[in-house]
């Protein structure tokens, strides 16, 4: 009995310690003091009196302290969509807003309050980018279909971009990616685009460098570039969101996605295989990636996430290291090594990168169901940030029978759905989100122990 007490207060003391040891979050929701919304007046306007709100997040990138405000810059995507049902084998998606262009904008991060400013839209010599899809035909189309609100296609855009990634150019300007071609763009500091570079060059008014693995055309739709980073070195690192669908045949069994490096100084690249959790989804697809950001020329840190075998979400921050990863470049040109299982890849040489966990998002309290900025304040911490996706989303008005999800209707490209071939009066509507989705969550992260 005399060593119980003495008992009882080490397991006291073990489970402080427990929870010393745990990161210490500092949590933000995005407000924007300049009145920043983006303009809807379609069929649904209605239930947007104000407009949308901007959905900044798709990256970010810390920038400096000024006093004790954080300063960062973060980048939206291609701006307001929702989920369409497909026409015949092609995807489709309703853009509420078709002309929205994708911004730059700066995050401020002081006392209790996160707060982006300076909106900066992406544009070229012609002007303003917008977010469409690329027309059929093209490096880097998606075979997506565009609508309007009204479910009425809308045309491609040649120049159309899907940023989701942003990381410094060392020169004042930023480098972002795009999950269409995938490509990886170069930008000013005011969102002029310098040169844009895809997995082939393209002639005529989409003027693509090229200089990537022709490989990474075989993205998944819409799932091209996630993340990117800049390396000490100068070297751009660049994720594929989720495996590749080489001939249609790997997105559901490869082992890993791909990260690519590309030296914009000398056009060199090479690409190393991160190996997802394969085993904690239903499918190797259903693994995303975040984003990365470098810890230093072999290291990175990268959110991997998606819903596992039982829908609950995953979002995890790794470390990754590329020393040892084999460059898959000159096996593609054998047979990608996405058709590889485990022993296959084993004997065929190759070496996937390595992982270790750093922080598991949800144990933290994370609700939002994705992750998609991530960066390094300084050793001691990281700032993670979502995408709200503009504050909407769809809902299925006036279901037939049994028919209650939108899968099970067809879009006939004439501004109406169809059930067994015929024309109904089923519609896709648009609604807001509610809270917490329909918010941008930015939290800073005070780590256990020093990156």
């Amino acid at each position: 009995m005399k060593n119980k007490p003495l008992a009882l207060l080490l397991a006291s003391l073990f489970s402080i310690t427990a929870r010393a040891a745990e990161p210490d979050v500092n949590r933000y929701v995005v407000t924007f003091p300049q009145g920043d919304r983006v303009a809807y007046q379609g069929d649904y306007a209605s239930a947007f009196p104000d407009g949308l709100p901007v959905g900044v997040g798709s990256g970010l990138q810390f920038l400096r302290k000024e006093g004790d405000t954080l300063v960062f810059v973060t980048v939206t995507d291609r701006g307001p969509n929702a989920d369409s049902p497909k026409a015949g084998k092609r995807e489709s998606k309703i853009f509420a807003s078709p002309g929205y262009a994708p911004l730059l904008m700066t995050l401020r991060v002081s006392g209790d309050k996160a707060e982006a400013v300076a909106a900066k839209p992406l544009h070229d010599a012609q002007g303003n980018i917008t977010g469409l899809p690329l027309p059929e035909g093209l490096i880097g189309a998606t075979n997506e279909l565009a609508l309007n609100d009204a479910l009425q296609p809308l045309p491609g855009d040649r120049r159309g971009l899907d940023t989701e990634g942003i990381t410094p150019d060392g020169k004042g300007g930023y480098w972002l990616c795009d999950e269409y071609g995938p490509f990886i763009i170069h930008v000013d500091a005011n969102g002029k685009i310098l040169e844009k570079h895809g997995p082939q060059a393209e002639q005529g008014e989409q003027a693509v460098a090229g200089g990537l693995p022709n490989i990474v055309k075989w993205r998944q739709p819409n799932r091209g570039f996630e993340g990117l980073t800049r390396m000490p070195d100068g070297r751009i690192i660049a994720a594929v969101q989720s495996t590749l669908d080489i001939d249609g045949k790997t997105k559901n069994s490869a082992r890993f996605t791909r990260l690519v490096s590309f030296d914009p100084a000398s056009g060199k690249t090479a690409m190393y295989g991160y190996p997802i959790d394969i085993d904690r989804y239903k499918k190797a697809k259903d693994a995303k990636i975040g984003d990365i950001v470098a810890l230093d020329n072999h290291r990175l840190l990268l959110i991997e996430q998606g819903g596992d075998k039982n829908n609950a979400m995953r979002n995890l921050v790794y470390v990754v290291d590329l020393r040892n990863a084999t460059d898959l470049s000159r096996f593609d040109k054998e047979q990608p090594p996405e058709f590889n299982d485990a022993s296959s890849l084993n004997a065929r040489g190759i070496t996937l990168a390595s992982k270790s966990l750093l922080v598991d998002l949800r144990k933290l309290g994370w609700q939002q169901e994705k992750a998609e900025g991530l960066t390094i304040v300084d050793k001691h911490t990281i700032a993670v940030i979502n995408d709200n996706d503009f504050g909407l989303q769809a809902t299925l008005e006036k279901p037939q029978g049994e028919k209650q999800e939108a899968d099970d209707y067809q879009v006939d490209g004439k501004g109406h759905l169809t059930l067994d071939g015929k024309s109904v009066a089923t519609r896709i509507g648009i609604k807001p989100l509610e809270k917490p989705q329909s918010e941008n969550d930015l939290w800073v992260i005070k780590l256990d122990k020093p990156l």
